[in-house]
């Protein structure tokens, strides 16, 4: 008897030695990842709607019918009133999807758009992560089920949207003035001309000019560049949008004349503005005036503050050493005051609840003097001297709660998505059909994005992006912000 069990204990030696060789956490967190992912494909079932690619096949049928020798902006899609509503460098970029059938575009199209979001997430998390020890695959693993789960993202997936696209072009440009600002530390390593100019970020502004070419609102960013004095970037952003279009217009002019005579013109082609999922303030008081119309001199009132808001706060965000904010309070700001802003695309709540997250840990930390001063020179071996850290206070517990329930609170907003039941359309049902309360969460997304912008705080010192070493402007302390 010992004898056969000392043979079956050699036969299982090798498997022992090999599951000592596996890191037991890894295993643990590759578990949790999917567990998310699995609870994250749950909650679109819940909360989201049917998905059947539906705008997919408005551009899947409308760049088939331009390549079969139609004009472009003469196409309607069958059984709609809706045909093709971007600029015609859009439908260049779509054009090869014409050889494929429309569901497989659509699969590639949300293949491409998750592939984009977990880059991004990488990309925002890393200097997260970094300082929190956390491993970075673990933190996107989790962070991007969790961002494809709510309204913007699933929206965008299910109808077939270039949303998350767009956004992760811009975002290459925040990385860009991350590069830029730490210009001689990655690139002048590279062992190739390709990673020497990428990792120089001087390409920065180029993401920013194609998202608008490709969709006017992005334009936004461009003022915020030139008011923050990044001429670099600014410059590039226009250079890249008047170039790209000027290439439209020599490859198919005849499509950009009828796109920006006309068709840029003709509001009722995207749908009216009291529609319950277009969350702009126009949206908002069109639904609050129960009016299929927005009232336009309140709204552009309205707008102008808004306007002016976003980007002063943007300005500061970014003077006090947080790129990351100040590019989400554009974005936010975008969302606000466009005409239209679909639900598929308010996707600045995915930075919006990273900022917050990130507010509420950093306070805590501050709390227990475990953050450095903003501005505070480190000492020679790297390490903040005792006088640069934050003095502790006498509730750490609490510091920075309030942070951490809005992130949960606009995460959970945004996943649960209140508008849906109790979406109404004029004339045949007003929108104060469920009183109060229905009007509350029939506007409950265009709310949350108005106390974004005017609310959402910043992190000095976070994640600069100058382009020379001038220092931050003194923060005003934790607390106060």
């Amino acid at each position: 008897m010992p004898a056969t069990v000392g043979r079956r204990m050699d036969r299982l030696a090798p498997v022992h030695r090999v599951t000592r060789g596996i890191d037991r956490r890894t295993v643990v967190r590759t578990g949790i990842v999917a567990a998310v992912a699995y609870a994250a494909w749950l909650a679109i079932g819940a909360f989201g709607r049917p998905y059947n690619f539906f705008d997919m096949k408005i551009y899947h049928g409308a760049v088939v019918w331009w390549a079969s020798g139609n004009e472009l902006y003469d196409f309607i899609a069958p059984s709609t009133t809706l045909g093709f509503t971007y600029p015609p460098f859009a439908g260049l970029v779509m054009l090869p999807m014409s050889w494929l059938p429309v569901g497989a575009a659509g699969w590639f199209n949300a293949l491409a758009s998750i592939g984009a979001v977990a880059v991004v997430l990488a990309a925002l998390l890393r200097p997260i992560v970094d300082r929190l020890g956390w491993p970075l695959w673990f933190t996107v693993g989790i962070a991007t089920p969790m961002a494809v789960a709510i309204e913007p993202a699933r929206e965008t997936l299910g109808y077939g949207q270039v949303n998350l696209l767009l956004f992760a072009l811009i975002m290459a440009d925040l990385i860009g003035l991350r590069w830029r600002a730490k210009r001689g530390t990655h690139h002048d390593t590279a062992t190739s001309a390709l990673a020497r100019f990428v990792y120089s970020g001087v390409w920065a502004g180029a993401g920013i000019g194609l998202a608008t070419a490709v969709k006017l609102t992005p334009a936004l960013f461009i003022a915020y560049l030139m008011i923050t004095r990044q001429w670099r970037a600014a410059l590039t952003a226009v250079g890249t949008t008047i170039g790209v279009t000027l290439g439209t217009f020599a490859l198919v002019g005849e499509e950009s004349r009828t796109y920006f005579s006309s068709v840029l013109w003709q509001t009722e082609r995207v749908g009216a503005a009291d529609m319950t999922p277009n969350q702009s303030l126009a949206g908002l008081l069109a639904r609050l005036y129960d009016s299929i119309e927005t009232p336009g001199l309140l709204w552009l009132a309205f707008s102008v503050l808004i306007l002016a808001l976003g980007l002063s706060r943007a300005a500061a965000a970014r003077a006090d050493g947080d790129e990351l904010t100040a590019f989400t309070l554009v974005g936010l700001t975008t969302n606000v005051i466009s005409p239209i802003s679909w639900s598929h695309h308010l996707v600045w709540v995915i930075p919006a609840i990273i900022v917050l997250a990130d507010a509420a840990v950093r306070r805590h930390e501050a709390s227990r003097g475990l953050l450095p001063r903003v501005g505070t020179a480190p000492a020679a071996n790297g390490v903040p001297g005792v006088n640069a850290l934050r003095p502790p206070i006498w509730y750490p517990t609490l510091t920075g709660l309030r942070h951490g329930v809005a992130a949960l609170g606009l995460y959970l907003l945004f996943l649960i998505s209140p508008i849906w039941p109790y979406e109404h359309q004029l004339p045949e049902v007003s929108h104060y059909q469920d009183g109060l309360f229905g009007a509350l969460m029939e506007n409950s997304l265009a709310i949350a994005l108005i106390v974004l912008v005017a609310a959402l705080p910043w992190r000095p010192g976070a994640e600069p992006a100058f382009y020379n070493d001038r220092p931050i402007r003194a923060a005003q302390p934790a607390g106060r912000r």
